[in-house]
This record gives structure tokens, C-alpha cells and sequence, in this order.
């Protein structure tokens, strides 16, 4: 199917945002994904950290919190914070209100693109807990390593036992049934 078919907006109840995929990977030759996000009053993901690229986050409408290596920015419409790649960051909404903003990633990353389609679909369909996190061990374990993803604090520690679970899964088909599920128009 055509990049320009793709569905282009998904859902995370549990984040309380939904995010469009303005510009892919694929589209731009691997320079960069772009998003939009539009953050729920109360929403927001938790800390983590990416190994292979960079993330900016630039404020379109309301009022956006972005946390980096324990540095809290308010943002407003026109700001921009940065997330350098390996930094441990999060967004979320403050002031009771929503936000509209931008998520750039330098360089794209069609792994991240995926594994986020696969999370707001597992949360679509009650599969995280309420963290928004995958409640299928396995299924966390793909997801953290398919989007290059690093988790924060104690959970830190288990970061080798994750990578092994993300080896068992895919030997037992679970990536290709999450992609088939949740990225049918790959």
C-alpha cells in the first residue's frame, strides 16, 4: 500500500493523546519523522530514553511540560525543547489544559513509527496497564527495542531481560502478529 494511504492518526487512551504522522521516514529519505501530537489535560508519557536519535518538541497550541535529564521546560506556542539523543525525557500537560505540538525525530526512525502504532493500538484494545504500558511482557519487550527505547529508574535494571524477552518473542512469531494486527499497511 502507498505511504499516502497509510492511516495517519492514532489514539492512546491511556497518554490521553493522539498522534499524526505528518511526515515518515520513508517519506524523507530517513532525515527525519515528524508528528503531531494533540496532549489531553492530565496526559503524557513517562521517562525514557532513545540510543539513535534526537527528538524536538516545538509548542503549536496551549501549554506543554518536557522534562530533560530532570530539567522541566513550560513550553508555549512557538517554544522548542530538545532531547538530545540518550537523554532520559517525557512530555505532559499542565495547567489544565490541552496542547497541539510537533515531535521531530533526527534521524527518522521507522521502528519508532511502528512500535508507536502498535502501542496505541495494544492500548485501543486494553492491553497496557496503567502506565500505558504493554501488559504482554513480550510485547513490551518488542516495543522497547523496535523503538529504540531505554526505560527509566528501577525498571533500568531490567534492560538485558528485556532484550532476551524481545528474542523470544520474535522466535515465537509475536512481531509479526503485532505488525499484521496493528501495521496492516506495511
Amino acid at each position: 500500500m502507498a505511504i499516502a494511504e497509510l492511516n495517519r492518526s492514532i489514539y492512546h487512551p491511556v497518554q490521553k493523546d493522539r498522534a499524526t504522522f505528518i511526515r515518515t521516514a520513508a517519506e524523507t529519505g530517513g532525515e527525519y519523522s515528524l508528528l503531531e501530537i494533540e496532549l489531553e489535560p492530565g496526559g503524557g508519557n513517562g521517562l525514557h530514553r532513545h540510543r539513535s536519535f534526537n527528538e524536538r518538541f516545538t509548542v503549536l497550541e496551549g501549554v506543554l511540560g518536557v522534562e530533560v535529564e530532570g530539567q522541566v521546560s513550560i513550553l508555549r506556542p512557538g517554544d522548542t525543547a530538545l532531547a538530545p539523543l540518550g537523554s532520559a525525557h517525557r512530555f505532559f500537560s499542565v495547567e489544565g489544559s490541552p496542547a497541539r505540538f510537533n515531535v521531530e525525530l533526527r534521524p527518522g526512525h521507522t521502528g519508532f513509527e511502528r512500535a508507536l502504532r502498535i502501542a496505541y493500538g495494544l492500548a485501543e484494545d486494553n492491553q497496557v496497564d496503567r502506565q500505558g504500558r504493554p501488559s504482554n511482557l513480550l510485547h513490551m519487550a518488542l516495543l522497547l527495542e523496535m523503538g529504540d527505547m531505554d526505560l527509566v529508574g528501577p525498571l533500568a535494571l531490567l534492560s538485558p531481560i528485556f532484550g532476551l524477552l524481545a528474542s523470544i518473542a520474535r522466535r515465537r512469531g509475536a512481531e509479526r502478529e503485532l505488525v499484521a494486527r496493528y501495521c496492516p499497511e506495511e
